[in-house]
């Protein structure tokens, strides 16, 4: 069933953030954006990271592929932000937004003042991470004997202040709630008593803060293996005969487009691979 997406005055803003590394972050966001577009969403993707560009590299690579196939695939729009202030990312986004239903930011694995306006502004906030004390570290400081939550980390009191700053502001300038979603993924490589105790401290600070915990994406040598020709594991059609593992990995997919609730998909099946 494809998803019938209403015109909007402003798109969804879904920011992918993690000041960490190696999280998945860019393939997260790659997949779900390509995933929206099988829905029948016009999606666009702004990347904020001038110097590696995977997103855009990603999307460039996809292009590639489908000139050299002869082919059309869903594809999002994108493209590298090039400005140096967070009033021309305000720009950007009030000009983007206009001719989609979703914007996808994916930010830098770094902290500045660029990513940080991202985050505020964001309607649903992603952060993916590993299933290891240095990525929750991110989100909060744990007490080395007992593994409770000590302390928040400075990027959860931003978006804390943030959501803050969302509930004033005057009806004509408000825009929906902001939604944290906490996306736990490579979780088959974390040693069990070990994604207890992350599991516990994830429970505890979700309360403290508001966030939502879902399950992401698996670590499978297939996600860096499409790299290169920008395709994902939805492209059915241009991935040859596909394993039980590949199978199990597009169910996973799947899943987190359901757990992200995004508007005019909560009530819609997954999208459908092209054959």
């Amino acid at each position: 069933m494809k998803a019938v997406f209403m015109p909007r005055k402003a798109a969804h803003r879904i920011v992918f953030a993690n000041e960490k590394g190696g999280t998945g972050k860019s393939t997260t966001a790659v997949h779900v954006a390509v995933a929206l577009s099988y829905m029948g969403a016009r999606v666009t993707a702004l990347d904020l990271d001038t110097r590696q560009r995977t997103t855009h590299r990603y999307m460039e690579n996809r292009f590639a592929t489908m000139q050299r196939r002869g082919t059309e695939l869903p594809t999002p729009a994108c493209e590298v932000f090039k400005g140096r202030s967070e009033q021309a990312l305000h720009v950007a986004i009030d000009r983007l937004e206009k001719d989609c239903d979703f914007l996808i930011i994916d930010n830098p694995g770094r902290d500045d003042p660029i990513a940080r306006c991202a985050v505020e502004n964001a309607d649903t906030l992603v952060t993916p991470m590993n299933d290891s004390f240095v990525d929750f570290d991110l989100i909060g400081q744990v007490d080395p004997e007992s593994f409770k939550v000590k302390k928040l980390s400075f990027f959860a009191e931003l978006i804390w202040e943030s959501r803050l700053k969302r509930s004033k502001a005057t009806l004509s300038d408000a825009r929906p709630e902001m939604d944290w979603i906490v996306v736990r993924n490579r979780t088959g490589y974390t040693e069990a008593r070990n994604m207890a105790r992350i599991e516990r401290a994830l429970t505890e600070m979700a309360k403290r803060v508001g966030f939502r915990v879902v399950h992401g994406l698996s670590e499978r040598v297939i996600y860096r293996e499409l790299f290169p020709s920008g395709l994902t594991l939805l492209d059915k059609g241009q991935l040859g005969d596909l394993g039980t593992s590949h199978l199990v990995a597009r169910q996973e997919l799947r899943a987190l487009l359901m757990a992200l609730k995004l508007p005019e998909f909560t009530k819609m099946k997954p999208p459908v691979e092209r054959a």
